[in-house]
């Protein structure tokens, strides 16, 4: 069997495992059920949360039973949980749909990107991780901006119909997570999964750039996750409801280039760089399109996307290379463990404060707290300035 054909499998799994045409209008839906903002967007804390739970058990899974088993049992959970949402008519429907698509979440994070690395470390082309994850990831921004555009027309005659159509791709992803062939180069160990918990642990203590990496990426993550979930909820004041999704399209579209000329531009500007340089353009857009709310905010805040996939990646690829590759998966897991909880406690608190005042309001206030991340940038380069002087 060909190994190398897991890239190209990855790559569509990537495209419709993205295919969700609900996508930028969930948080209307939600919050059009369950009555408010802040439990609208508590559906997606709920989510965050869950995943959370099942981080740790799941990294664990992928590193010691198989990275294919671990994707197709997510492609499952795909199924289902849009399907509670498609039949939900109340909170705790939603509630219960949240609960599964946290776990689905959790059986790809850090799985998927184990399982690009591991294949590529089988053949030989390890050092070609960041172009390989930037153009998986591109095809995923790819089925956002299709999907975004027939989700918004779709959604004129009804919402709930965008979520029902949407579980067509998930059984695509089903289907191609059963093509996936087992990498044969991570480490399988018998032994007691706490033990194998305690051995990630330990590296995540012992190194310093570990901790800043993992605290900067989960930080990041929770702020910006949970206003860009939001925005739609911003860009109904200013849009029609079916426009919303040639804004998301648009970012979605930017995302997909970004993506898929990370690795090149990454070689060229260098991921630090390209970390802080990124984050001071977003949060400068972001404050201005939410300060000064016209019909044009939309359009500028969907230019951030341009810089999203390079971001994504330098954050990825150094990950990468600080993790071990027998807790590749489980080390993965605990960074998306962190971002999780945090992100449930950002999105509540970003929701209550849109209830409380509006929703331009509530982006422009979390944009403050987001510029701060650039901070733990600043520090893990003046980090690698030490070592490199120590060295």
């Amino acid at each position: 069997m060909n190994i190398e054909k897991n890239i190209s499998t990855l790559k569509w799994f990537s495209f419709f495992g993205g295919f969700g045409l609900y996508t930028p209008l969930a948080i209307i839906y939600y919050s059009q059920i369950s009555g408010s903002f802040a439990l609208g967007i508590s559906i997606f804390s709920v989510e965050m949360i869950s995943s959370a739970l099942f981080e740790v058990p799941t990294g664990i899974f992928s590193d010691k039973i198989g990275r294919k088993k671990t994707v197709a049992i997510g492609a499952v959970c795909g199924v289902a949980y849009l399907t509670l949402y498609t039949l939900a008519t109340n909170y705790i429907l939603l509630f219960a749909g949240a609960v599964i698509a946290g776990l689905a979440r959790s059986f790809f994070s850090g799985n998927n990107d184990a399982l690009l690395h591991d294949t590529l470390l089988q053949l030989n082309k390890d050092g070609s991780y960041a172009g390989a994850l930037g153009k998986v990831r591109s095809m995923e921004q790819r089925a956002l901006g299709i999907s975004a555009v027939l989700g918004g027309l779709i959604a004129t005659q009804s919402l709930r119909a965008t979520f029902g159509i949407s579980i067509l791709p998930q059984l695509i992803c089903l289907i191609l997570s059963l093509k996936l062939i087992e990498p044969k180069v991570h480490t399988r160990e018998s032994g007691n999964i706490y033990s194998h918990l305690n051995l990630a642990l330990k590296e995540f203590f012992a190194n310093k750039k570990l901790r800043l990496l993992t605290l900067a990426s989960s930080t990041t993550y929770a702020l910006t996750e949970s206003s860009f979930q939001f925005r739609s909820a911003f860009y109904q004041m200013l849009w029609p409801v079916w426009a919303i999704g040639l804004a998301q399209a648009l970012s979605n579209l930017g995302a997909s280039v970004s993506f898929h000329y990370s690795g090149k531009i990454l070689k060229k500007l260098g991921t630090i760089k390209a970390l802080v340089a990124g984050n001071v353009y977003g949060r400068l857009v972001n404050i201005i399109g939410t300060a000064f709310p016209t019909v044009f905010s939309p359009l500028l805040m969907s230019s951030t996307s341009v810089i999203y996939g390079v971001l994504t990646v330098a954050k990825e690829s150094l990950l990468q290379k600080e993790y071990k590759q027998e807790q590749r998966a489980t080390m993965g897991s605990l960074n998306s463990l962190a971002g999780s909880v945090l992100f449930a406690i950002v999105s509540i608190l970003l929701g209550t404060i849109a209830d409380a005042l509006n929703p331009a309001k509530a982006l422009l206030i979390m944009q403050f707290f987001t510029a701060t991340t650039i901070i733990f940038y600043l520090l893990i380069a003046r980090h690698d300035r030490i070592t490199k002087q120590k060295s």
